[in-house]
């Protein structure tokens, strides 16, 4: 049974003997060379999982080699052999990626020993790579991640709907994710290797939404100086998704609303009926009864949502917080070239605690503001926008039924105004001359407090 590859380096011909011939009985397989250079080359041309390298030889030192084998492969677990006056070195090693090191004298069994920790923790680690790899499978679909119970069930919905041509309406506030479900369906569905063509009809007007949907003929309208072929030719057996759908105008929704029903339609100005094949996903900020009594003709309405996706708003799955904003900091700090490490506890806390009006988009924003401004290898409390730290803290005092100082300091402003104004017989200048201010600031303070002009009991 092998055990694993093994690359000794050593400039000692004995040693390479005697460890060779120990470890190939033990079940390794060893290639053993006697010097850095011959170390370095020997790797970049095989593959091994552990390497036994020397800390002092003629050519270069074994410093040098373990640096240039970690810069070729940072995860090759290396194992360095020191002499008793060199330990200290060889705690500087590991500092620098060595896994472990042994000191000469050593037995062979010691060694033997060693190697075989070493592979019962590189199998611990294999599988927590493995368990970690599902784990982020469980929580992510396609680029939408979570692991709540919310985004569980739009995980399992999105598996059942892809597999059908239904058409779908996907509901949430700006930022929830909408175009990632979108996305999601698609590139699930048996039209994934088709188009998947995208629509902002929000950004249109009644008539460019119109050509840009059905295409036009030439001469349709001035400057149509060439046909043009729409989004739902152009999305022909694949999906057409149609951004901010509580946006279009009555005479769109009506075509829309024929190509639903008999998939086809005409270009602007054109005669020629087209016949498509299209999967129509929508996507609406809007609540979705209200998109039927304000906005869509209810024949559109229900016509779009066969089946309907309600997106969670970001506070209301605030265990997903922490893992979106970790998402964010990988990407972003790749971008950077940042070595930041995470988030502290403190960081995370506050960021649970938040409300995100502006849900996942939001979050975004954020997590690249806090890379930019980190300093340090975790990102800071400090690092969050000020408005983040204040409405977090004030909401904490809330919880624990705690004042602000702002607003202890207005109680015992407003009570001092009530006593001396109760002193003065409610005379506003003599009240301003004790007070050591203005008539006009005084008034402005009584306004600012909601004190009538009558004198306080």
């Amino acid at each position: 049974m092998e055990r694993g590859r093994v690359l000794l380096i050593d400039d000692e011909p004995i040693l390479l003997v005697t460890v060779s011939d120990a470890l190939t009985k033990a079940g390794y397989t060893v290639q053993a060379v006697k010097s850095g250079q011959e170390g370095i080359a020997a790797f970049q041309e095989g593959s091994f999982d552990t390497v036994l390298l020397d800390m002092v030889m003629p050519d270069i030192s074994g410093m040098d080699v373990l640096r240039e084998i970690k810069n070729l492969s940072p995860q090759t677990i290396i194992v360095m052999v020191t002499a008793y006056g060199t330990i200290e070195r060889a705690v500087e090693a590991m500092r620098l990626g060595a896994h472990d090191f042994i000191a000469k004298p050593f037995s062979l069994d010691e060694l033997i020993l060693k190697l075989q920790n070493i592979t019962s923790f590189q199998c611990i680690k294999d599988e927590n790579i493995y368990l970690r790899e599902q784990l982020e499978k469980k929580y992510h679909f396609g680029n939408l991640i979570g692991k709540s119970d919310r985004m569980q069930e739009i995980y399992e919905l999105i598996r059942t709907v892809s597999a059908t041509d239904s058409t779908v309406l996907i509901q949430g506030e700006s930022g929830t994710g909408k175009e990632l479900v979108a996305n999601a369906i698609h590139f699930n569905s048996r039209r994934k290797d088709a188009p998947f063509i995208k629509v902002s009809c929000a950004a249109l007007s009644e008539t460019i939404l119109e050509s840009e949907l059905f295409g036009h003929e030439k001469g349709a309208f001035t400057g149509a100086v060439q046909r043009k072929m729409g989004r739902f030719e152009l999305a022909d057996h694949g999906t057409l998704f149609l951004d901010e759908i509580g946006d279009i105008s009555p005479t769109v929704q009506v075509k829309l609303l024929r190509v639903l029903q008999e998939r086809e339609f005409e270009r602007v100005g054109g005669t020629k009926t087209i016949q498509i094949d299209v999967r129509i996903i929508s996507a609406t900020k809007y609540n979705i009864r209200e998109i039927m009594t304000e906005r869509l003709r209810e024949d559109l309405y229900y016509r779009l949502n066969t089946i309907v996706f309600e997106l969670p708003l970001l506070r209301e799955r605030k265990e997903d917080i922490p893992l979106l904003a970790k998402h964010f900091l990988n990407e972003f700090r790749r971008r950077g070239s940042k070595n930041i490490a995470g988030f502290t506890s403190a960081t995370l806390d506050l960021l649970e605690q938040y409300e995100w009006p502006g849900n996942i988009r939001e979050l975004k924003n954020i997590v690249e503001r806090a890379v930019a401004f980190c300093r340090t290898n975790k990102i800071q409390v400090a690092d969050l926008p000020r408005e983040i730290r204040e409405i977090c803290l004030k909401k904490k005092l809330i919880q624990h039924q705690i004042e602000t100082l702002d607003d202890v300091l207005k109680a015992v402003e407003k009570e001092y105004l009530q006593k001396v104004l109760r002193v003065t017989q409610g005379r506003k200048g003599k009240a301003a001359e004790l007070l050591g201010i203005s008539r006009k600031t005084l008034w402005e303070k009584m306004r600012g407090h909601q004190l009538s002009n009558k004198i306080p009991c």
